[in-house]
């Protein structure tokens, strides 16, 4: 995931602002594994293989 996107990306349960952990990125500085935190609303999306998982908790697998 590019971190430029965090300019766009929302909470899709609250619309809250979403805070990035990284854990792992590549020389591109693009997040490879990590997480999208809402302190509004407490919810976690996790980013894995650089995807993040922008579902609603209850429509994730």
């Amino acid at each position: 995931m590019k971190k430029d996107l965090m300019e766009i990306l929302a909470c899709p349960v609250c619309k809250g602002e979403l805070e990035l952990t990284v854990d792992t990125e590549d020389e591109d500085e693009e997040v490879i594994e990590g997480s999208l935190v809402c302190h509004k609303c407490p919810e976690t999306y996790p980013i894995t293989d650089a995807i993040p998982n922008l579902l609603p908790p209850n429509m994730r697998v």
